[in-house]
């Protein structure tokens, strides 16, 4: 199991703020991970669509979509951040 957590309008437009998933095999990357959430419903689909901005952490590190996640214990996914 990987816990996964959502921030911002992700987790809005999920209606969660976290899960814990069994991620099949196949998913191996960031950016496979966000592929396969958008085929888990509707909502999912709509909070990921744009998936190039969605940022990623892994164990609390930014990191690319190319990334490896096995072993991650958390996987965060957040839209950009803006400052002020």
């Amino acid at each position: 199991m990987t816990r996964l957590v959502y921030f911002a309008w992700v987790r809005e437009r999920i209606g969660k703020g976290e899960e814990d998933i069994d991620l099949p095999a196949s998913v191996t990357t960031g950016g496979e991970l966000l592929r396969y959430l958008k085929t888990l419903g509707e909502d999912y689909a709509h909070a990921l669509e744009h998936d190039k901005v969605i940022r990623i952490a892994i164990n609390q590190e930014h990191v690319e979509h190319d990334e490896p996640i096995a072993g991650a214990r958390e996987i965060a996914l957040f839209p950009p951040m803006t400052g002020g």
